[in-house]
C-alpha cells in the first residue's frame, strides 16, 4: 500500500471499493461546488458562496460517508469533531473546500475537494478534486510519477502568505518561487510535474494534507514533516502545522536545505 517516509500498512482494512468511492465522492462534491459558483455575481455574491459552498459540500460527504460507511470515523473541516473517531481504525478525513478564498474569484482553478481515508493512523486512500480543471487525482488510478525537467526547481507558496523561508528554500535550491491558492491544489502542481517542492510550515489540520499525502504517496512522490518524520492521521489535536511534498529524487537535497532555512 501507500508508503510514507518508510512506513507502509493497511492491515488488510482497504478494498478498491474505497479507492473508488473517495474518487467518485470528491469529483460529485466538486460538480456540486461549480455548479454553485455560476451563480456567483447573479444569485449571490462572492462571500455568500464561498459560505455555502463550505456547507453543501460537507453536508454531502458528510451524508455520504455516513451512509456508504457507517461503522468509520470522519473528520471534516466543516463538521464538529468527535472523540468517537479515536476508537475508530478506518477515518475519513475531509476538506469539502479546500481554498475558500479562490473558490470565490470565478477566474481561479486553484482549489480543491479532499477526501481521504486514514487507516491506523496513515493516510492510505485519497482523492483530491480540482473541479475548475474538471479533474480528479485520486489513489484509485494513481498518476505516473512526475519527471525531473531541465529547469530550475520550482517551489510552491501561498499566493497571500508567502513565507521568508520558502523564499530562502528556493535559493538554497536554486530554485524560483511560484504562487498558488489552495493546499490541494499545490500538492497536486507536484504530483502533475507542474511544480517541483511544495513546502508549508505555517499552520495547517489533518483535513488541509491528508488527501494530497495519499495521492503523492501513491504517485511516488516524497511526503513527511519538514523534519522528515512521518505525517500521521486520527491525532486527538488534528493540528499537523508542517508537510512537505516533492519529488522522490530531491527529497534529500530539499530535507537538508529545510534544516538550514528553518
Amino acid at each position: 500500500m501507500v508508503e510514507q517516509s518508510g512506513h507502509s500498512s493497511d492491515h488488510g482494512l482497504v478494498a478498491p471499493v474505497d479507492h473508488a468511492e473517495a474518487a467518485r465522492l470528491a469529483g460529485a462534491a466538486g460538480r456540486l461546488l461549480m455548479e454553485l459558483r455560476r451563480g456567483v455575481g447573479t444569485e449571490l455574491s462572492p462571500e455568500q458562496a464561498r459560505h455555502e459552498g463550505d456547507r453543501r459540500s460537507h453536508e454531502f460527504l458528510s451524508r455520504s460517508i455516513s451512509e456508504l460507511f457507517p461503522e468509520d470515523g470522519l473528520l471534516s473541516e466543516e463538521g464538529a469533531d468527535s472523540a468517537l473517531r479515536l476508537g475508530r481504525r478506518r477515518v475519513w478525513v475531509v476538506d469539502p473546500l479546500d481554498g475558500t478564498r479562490e473558490f470565490g474569484e470565478a477566474e481561479r482553478t486553484d482549489w480543491a475537494v479532499h477526501v481521504a481515508l486514514a487507516v491506523d493512523g496513515w493516510a492510505v486512500v485519497g482523492a483530491v478534486a480540482l473541479p475548475a480543471r474538471d479533474m480528479v487525482l485520486s489513489t484509485e488510478l494513481p498518476p505516473a510519477p512526475p519527471a525531473p525537467v531541465d529547469r530550475p526547481l520550482r517551489v510552491l507558496v501561498s499566493r497571500t502568505r508567502p513565507p521568508a523561508s520558502a523564499e530562502r528554500l528556493a535559493a538554497l535550491l536554486g530554485g524560483v518561487t511560484v504562487p498558488m491558492g489552495s493546499a490541494g491544489a499545490k500538492a497536486m502542481a507536484v504530483v502533475l510535474g507542474d511544480a517541483d517542492v511544495y513546502f508549508h510550515a505555517g499552520g495547517q489540520y489533518e483535513w488541509d494534507s491528508a488527501a494530497p499525502v495519499a495521492v503523492a504517496a501513491r504517485a511516488g512522490l516524497h511526503v513527511s514533516r519538514v523534519d522528515g518524520s512521518a505525517l500521521r492521521y486520527n491525532q486527538p489535536n488534528p493540528w499537523l502545522p508542517d508537510l512537505l511534498v516533492c519529488r522522490a529524487d530531491i527529497a534529500g537535497e530539499v530535507l537538508a536545505a529545510l534544516q538550514r532555512c528553518l
